[in-house]
């Protein structure tokens, strides 16, 4: 049997990498087109030439697939044999409920497993523009920092102007620095993580006064000015802390610094006003990254402002905070159900340019695509994932479904995409279900559904596209 031609994916990041990484598995060659580590060649966000670099924080957020629909998308991707999961798991970091990872190790360890595998290539250049006419099956999954050149003709092709928004960075701290004599580890109710560490966070208590200065000092800080992208707004998800807290001085305490579910224990029977958590951001834990605290504060006011929380006041600095450009299609309007290009069907897209939000969201598209991807060029072709599996119901949001493509906007996973169950009222054990759980009930069961879903579709056509399978 001959070797199918190659697939090209353009982009090295989360989704490229999982694109990339589906493609072989199926027998499928794929040449991995990467522009950082081009001399010359740089981001706004990225500082190493890695692949699957994670450029903000270092969580994949939940892993509980049974509640929580990222915990869901952790899982089906993990049926599928994702590599960014796997390398993800293999490196992670004590982070209470949520998947969190040595940034380093991950990116190195995607890295390594990608550059061994026979039949991909990976080829460190920049895509000028739209790619060769004879490169008849292309995976875009250049992400929120596509290079101008290949994002102009992308527009030009579709008519279309890309929607932008900023993204913001939180800063790291070095775990040396932080004083243990205020801050103490637990993690919010004690939940342990997949690594089994009930004790993950380093939380820093404020009383009210602290917390009001604090308020004070973020709004009043000198800030970045982005004057060409000054009506760009911001995603929810990912909103710098000083905006928060524009939006009302008690924000923050509902939000990334509110005091539920942790207790200090060398004031038990003092609920502080505000807490600030820090979760481990490397694998020795000698690096922590402040939980919720994107900011686009100048770096010289950070150092300033964060010092005022209790517990930092001799924090030393690994990384400041920061912004960078996100730019994302009408993916509605631009794609079809299987991911292509309407106006140039040989271009698919993946990732965060294709209107999801989050490391593991973006790298869930990568997956989707370089199976369709490969399915096609095996002369297979299969659907995408069913709408009730949380990677089907991401599909569904980014290519149509029930979405207006002018409103369109990015998107988490979420319980609210896949098609709704009735809240059960007995439990396995026939057990009356009280109301107040019900709706925590009907999450499990939805969750049952898409894995039996998943299972169903990847035993059918997917299996059949992934005929030849070479692990190295």
């Amino acid at each position: 049997m001959s070797t199918p031609s190659p697939i090209h994916v353009i982009g090295g990041g989360l989704a490229g990498s999982e694109a990339a990484w589906q493609i072989a598995r199926t027998g499928v060659p794929v040449i991995l087109h990467e522009m950082r580590g081009v001399p010359g060649v740089k981001t706004d966000a990225h500082q190493t030439d890695g692949l699957a670099e994670l450029v903000c924080s270092n969580s994949f957020r939940s892993d509980d697939w049974e509640y929580n629909a990222v915990g869901l998308l952790h899982a089906e991707m993990r049926r599928l044999d994702s590599v960014i999961m796997a390398c993800g798991d293999a490196h992670q970091v004590p982070a209470g409920g949520a998947l969190a990872v040595d940034r380093e190790g991950f990116s190195a360890a995607v890295t390594a497993r990608l550059e061994a595998h026979p039949l991909i290539t990976v080829v460190r250049e920049e895509i000028g523009g739209l790619p060769p006419a004879d490169w008849d099956s292309v995976i875009v999954a250049t992400g929120p920092l596509t290079s101008p050149a290949l994002a102009d003709a992308i527009l030009e092709l579709t008519g279309e102007e890309s929607l932008s928004f900023f993204d913001a960075i939180a800063p790291i701290v070095h775990a040396d620095t932080i004083n243990f004599d205020i801050a103490w580890r637990q993690s919010r109710y004690d939940k342990a993580g997949p690594g089994g560490d009930a004790a993950a966070y380093v939380n820093c208590p404020m009383d009210k006064a602290q917390y009001e200065a604090f308020i004070d000092a973020l709004l009043s800080g000198p800030k970045a000015e982005f004057k060409d992208w000054e009506h760009v707004p911001y995603f929810d998800g990912c909103l710098p802390i000083e905006v928060m807290a524009e939006r009302g001085r008690e924000t923050l305490r509902h939000g990334p610094m509110k005091p539920v579910g942790l207790t200090d224990p060398r004031n038990p029977t003092i609920k502080p006003h505000a807490i600030v958590q820090l979760r481990q951001d490397n694998a020795l834990g000698t690096l922590f990254n402040m939980v919720g605290f994107q900011t686009k504060l100048k770096h010289g006011a950070q150092t300033e402002v964060f010092r005022m929380i209790p517990g930092l006041e001799n924090a030393q600095f690994a990384r400041l905070g920061g912004l960078h450009r996100n730019t994302f299609l009408n993916s509605p309007k631009l794609l079809d159900r299987q991911l292509r290009l309407k106006a140039m069907p040989r271009l698919r897209f993946a990732g965060q340019v294709t209107g999801v939000e989050g490391y593991v969201e973006s790298a869930a598209m990568g997956l989707v695509t370089g199976r369709l991807a490969a399915a096609e060029r095996l002369g297979s072709p299969i659907q995408a994932p069913p709408a009730d599996t949380a990677l089907g119901a991401l599909v569904e949001h980014i290519t149509g479904g029930h979405m207006d493509g002018a409103k369109f906007q990015p998107m988490n996973v979420n319980y609210g995409l896949l098609p709704p169950l009735e809240a059960p009222r007995i439990d396995e054990d026939g057990r009356r279900i009280p109301p107040r759980d019900r709706g925590r009930a009907r999450k499990r069961l939805m969750s049952l559904r898409a894995l039996a879903s998943l299972d169903r579709w990847s035993g059918g056509g997917a299996a059949r596209a992934a005929a030849q399978v070479v692990n190295p």
